[in-house]
């Protein structure tokens, strides 16, 4: 009988990964995460409704938006990282195991910015499990999205333990998971007829071809942080692993930059007064700034524009694409939260005006830091405690 292998920290750990400055912005990190915690033990004591800026007419806001984010950019590792491996000998391959983790992180850290939000997350544990809604888009998407951190960090657990056909198996069904409830999230949103910006059957597959964008650009850029961080030069494998993460990035942004164009276009062509009104927020109203400047022109012109011009051969400006890439990704998740529920469901009454105020509370913002924070905080973890991992793929 063939002897079980064991998994010992020492053996995928890194010490050169833990230099003085990466302790520095691990401690800095941590107490991002510290004041997230305090800012949202802070709402569930004073009440959301004080801690927060949401209104009856707009209840979901910046942290909303910021789940979404960290979700899709958690699908789009997961099924890059299991595309990678179910092929196996492709040029992503090499950055496959650092994508498993990091989309279990970016779950996590989802979940940790949901948990604020939610006025009583203990009752939606008991209650999911208890009192199910099999019609309920957000049932699906909480349940779909816990099953595939289970399986995800099983996944995991297994690589470590070099038991890798069955780290395939659980990664598929992890993709899998995670597909679903990814467009139950759009499903989310979609399926509302009160809310005409968001109402129509593009929203879960926009969500799609957004995972994989965020996915491409966080390998990206996670990869390249790791080879900085221990201060060695990236080998020829790993270079090739970010120039094909880098062409699935240049790809995606030109489809989501298409997508974009039509989603907004379609609103002055046909549909109802108030998803026209929201469109017209994003063009030239409340959120005009936003729009042109951060989801368009930082998130999808420039990257375009850099990886274009350098032929997607540069660490340096892949790397650059894929950070301005994310940055436009989460404008685009508030963008599309916000416009959904900025305009009045009965517009043209008297005396309701034409846009609802929404700017996030201090509260919401560091209770987003805290998130981004613990992303921060696990990549830096685990590039100290799985550093081998991550760069001895040659196995997988």
């Amino acid at each position: 009988m063939a002897k079980a292998k064991e998994f010992f920290i020492t053996a995928t750990a890194e010490p050169e990964a833990a230099t003085s400055g990466t302790n520095v912005l691990a401690a800095i990190f941590g107490l991002l995460v510290i004041a997230g915690i305090a800012a949202g033990a802070y709402a569930f004591f004073v009440g959301h409704d004080v801690a927060y800026n949401n209104i009856r007419e707009m209840p979901w806001g910046l942290l909303i938006s910021t789940y979404a984010f960290l979700a899709i950019t958690s699908t789009g590792l997961c099924l890059l990282a299991t595309i990678s491996h179910i092929f196996g000998g492709n040029r992503l391959a090499p950055l496959a195991n650092r994508m498993v983790w990091l989309s279990v992180v970016c779950i996590i850290s989802a979940f940790f910015v949901i948990g604020m939000e939610i006025e009583n997350p203990w009752r939606m544990a008991i209650y999911n499990v208890i009192s199910p809604n099999l019609t309920s888009n957000i049932w699906w998407m909480g349940t779909l999205y816990g099953l595939a951190v289970g399986f995800m960090i099983v996944e995991f657990w297994l690589i470590l333990t070099k038991k890798y056909k069955a780290a395939l198996a659980l990664g598929v069904l992890g993709a899998l998971t995670e597909v679903g409830a990814n467009t139950c999230l759009g499903g989310v949103f979609a399926t509302l007829p009160s809310r005409p910006y968001w109402y129509g059957a593009q929203l879960p597959v926009s969500f799609l071809a957004c995972a994989f964008l965020s996915g491409a650009a966080a390998a990206v850029i996670f990869t390249h942080y790791s080879c900085i961080i221990r201060r060695k030069c990236m080998d020829s494998s790993i270079h090739d692993g970010i120039q094909s993460a880098g062409k699935v990035m240049l790809l995606m942004l030109i489809l989501v930059g298409v997508a974009t164009f039509w989603n907004i276009v379609s609103y002055f062509v046909g549909g109802s007064d108030v998803g026209r009104t929201a469109a017209e927020a994003l063009i030239r109203g409340p959120l005009a700034t936003n729009f042109w400047v951060f989801e368009v022109a930082i998130g999808l012109v420039a990257p375009i524009l850099l990886l274009a011009l350098t032929r997607v051969r540069s660490i340096t400006a892949m790397s650059s694409a894929a950070l301005m890439t994310l940055v436009g990704m989460f404008f685009a998740r508030y963008d599309m939260v916000v416009a959904g529920q900025i305009v009045p469901r009965f517009s043209g009454v008297n005396g309701l005006p034409t846009y609802f105020h929404y700017v996030p509370s201090s509260a919401e913002m560091l209770v987003v830091l805290g998130g981004l924070g613990l992303c921060g905080l696990a990549f830096l973890m685990g590039e100290r405690f799985f550093g081998r991992v991550f760069t001895g793929h040659s196995e997988h």
